[in-house]
């Protein structure tokens, strides 16, 4: 059978009487190397336990988690592959219509705060057993948090669930360290060295000596100064060779996170990448409808993990880390190979990168030995001196693919970092990127133009981007391609004021730029921009920072980059006022908007 289990017939067809592990998972189960649920899953297979999937069950049907009976060793429960708070309601909170990780796309197959739910459940039905949590909801809530959607600071996630373990980030070699010590027998309340992992205890002789004690969740959910020096400690140790374990109290409760587990070598991402995953949904779980998010990712290709771009808004670091992971040309070569089998494949490979495409190698050699520096930016506001910047090894594996019989185009869509483009002294890449590698279009992500936003947003200054994109449409011309490029833009920003908001609606005005979309600022756990927009503060300074926070003043700033948008134009015209920018407000070919006519000269109209 190629799939792992879903169902009890399918166990049995596997002559599995009791699984090691059951895998409860928010998302419809698709075995693809771009879901964590079906890495973890083979990873397991391949070390010899047996593994079973729950995809979606039921929380009002107990007996559902029942399906393969009680696992062996422990559930490991995740909501899938996207946090499910964000998955079920936009930035304004109003609940979303599709879930892409569900057959049909129907929306209510996952609980709310999947993660807690799920254990919930399971502590019901089977008491005495194991519970460990995954993936990016628990990853990413594994300390006291702000939680935008209640506006409260919540507790661990790990506390809430009442689980056992948390592994967090990328979970594959803790995982079997964990699995090995529990299949030897050891209780899992002594797995309290593993590291990757964050557990919760009552006996201080777990802590080690070297732990750094954060302020206490009652401290962090009443006082926002020390929920902002908390966050700078978590921030500045989640590095595997230089980070520190890290303590939280609950009246009596050590929350304990261990340092981050070593990044995993090139050898170890080819072994998981080449698992003999189907690269499909499930088939029963196909006929009950289709399954939109293998869309994009089917044919594509994960080269990379990780990121050291410091974007202030995004949790990926702490997650993924700031040390590059990638694969092998050899092994990226073999998957598309694979994927040229595929019978639905029309001779197009969607993407080849990770969080950050055109990142394959380590920012510096200094951070194999000796760690991410813990209070620089690789990249940020300016490049660090001793940045390596190359991409001569990723261009070898896209001029490689180009090469392979059955393949027509390879696009590189997982996101350009235009700055680290721009710092390479070699413009072969952007040359083969424009040339080869686009779409009719580049997406870039600038998001902000004001010196003051990009600031705190930890983005290059506007002057990089305008010089790229002169470039790049000076390439463009010299290929002899009509290629365009899409800029992402996002409103309220902690640190966008109603002026910054205009400067970005002027550069809008002066592209003579229309954006269809654009993302107001998401606060969710565990980034440096969600702890400025709950605190007011920037924990880097501690200097305070301006946050919109009114739905009013985030949509006035959200209508003024789709200014020309003419249901936008009251909100405009507020926001302009508001500022005292009349002067946009006219005739003029630098206004926004034209003044409001009278309403009896509209009935008049009206009538004539």
């Amino acid at each position: 059978m190629p799939f792992l289990p879903i169902d009890r017939e399918e166990m049995l067809q596997l002559n599995i009487k009791q699984p090691d592990f059951v895998l409860v998972s928010g998302d419809a189960y698709c075995d693809h190397p771009s879901f964590g649920i079906a890495i973890i899953g083979r990873i397991l297979e391949r070390h010899g336990y047996s593994v079973c999937i729950l995809s979606q069950p039921d929380i009002t049907n107990q007996k559902s988690f029942l399906e393969f009976g009680k696992p062996r060793l422990a559930w490991l429960v995740s909501s899938g592959n996207i946090d499910s708070m964000v998955n079920h309601y936009t930035v304004t909170k109003r609940r979303r219509k599709v879930d892409n990780y569900t057959p049909g796309s129907v929306m209510g197959k996952r609980p709310d705060r999947a993660v807690i739910k799920y254990s919930e459940v399971i502590r019901k039905i089977d008491s005495d057993n194991h519970i460990i949590l995954g993936g990016v909801e628990s990853s990413l809530r594994r300390f006291a948090h702000y939680d935008y959607w209640s506006d409260s600071v919540r507790k661990s996630i790990l506390l809430e669930s009442k689980a056992d373990l948390l592994i967090y980030g990328m979970a594959e070699l803790a995982i079997i360290e964990v699995a090995d010590a529990l299949n030897s027998g050891m209780d899992i309340k002594y797995l309290t060295y593993i590291k990757g992992t964050t557990i919760s205890t009552i006996d201080k002789n777990f802590i080690p000596d070297n732990a750094i004690f954060l302020p206490s969740y009652n401290e962090v959910k009443t006082d926002r100064v020390a929920y902002a020096k908390s966050f700078m400690k978590q921030y500045t140790n989640q590095d595997h060779i230089v980070g520190k374990p890290l303590v939280e109290m609950y009246d009596n409760i050590y929350l304990l996170q261990n340092p981050p587990i070593r990044p995993l070598t090139r050898f170890e991402m080819d072994e998981i990448y080449e698992l003999p995953f189907e690269r499909a949904p499930h088939p029963k779980l196909e006929k009950l409808g289709h399954i939109k998010a293998m869309d994009e990712i089917k044919f594509s290709i994960t080269a990379n993990r990780g990121c050291f771009g410091g974007c202030s808004f995004c949790a990926l670091t702490s997650h993924q880390g700031r040390i590059i992971q990638s694969r092998s040309k050899d092994s990226i070569v073999k998957e598309a190979k694979q994927i040229i089998q595929d019978k639905d494949f029309k001779g197009y490979i969607h993407d080849v990168g990770g969080p950050t495409a055109n990142f394959y190698h380590v920012a510096c050699e200094k951070q194999v030995t000796k760690g991410v520096c813990q209070f620089k930016s690789c990249l940020g506001q300016n490049p660090c001196k001793q940045l390596n910047v190359s991409h001569e090894d990723y261009l070898d594996v896209l001029r490689t693919l180009r090469k392979l019989d059955g393949i027509k185009k390879v696009f590189v869509r997982s996101g350009i970092r235009y700055d680290y483009v721009m710092y390479d002294r070699n413009d072969d890449f952007f040359k083969e990127l424009v040339e080869h590698h686009v779409s009719g279009q580049l997406k870039v992500a600038p998001e902000h133009v004001s010196p003051n936003v990009l600031k705190m947003m930890g983005k290059p200054n506007r002057n990089l981007y305008d010089k790229f994109v002169k470039k790049y449409y000076e390439i463009n011309k010299e290929k002899g391609k009509n290629q365009f490029l899409v800029p992402y833009l996002m409103s309220s920003h902690p640190g966008s004021t109603l002026n910054d908001a205009i400067i970005l609606a002027e550069y809008v005005r002066d592209m003579n730029y229309n954006p269809e979309q654009v993302q107001d600022f998401y606060p969710t756990p565990m980034t440096l921009a969600t702890t400025m927009y709950y605190t007011g503060l920037d924990p880097k300074t501690m200097k305070p920072v301006y946050v919109a926070k009114t739905k009013h003043e985030k949509a006035m700033q959200r209508a003024l980059i789709q200014y020309r948008n003419p249901k936008n134009y009251d909100l405009v015209h507020q926001a302009l006022t508001k500022a005292n920018r009349l002067d946009l407000i006219g005739y003029e070919k630098n206004c926004l908007i034209k003044p409001k006519k009278y309403k009896s000269y509209k009935q008049k109209s009206i009538k004539h």
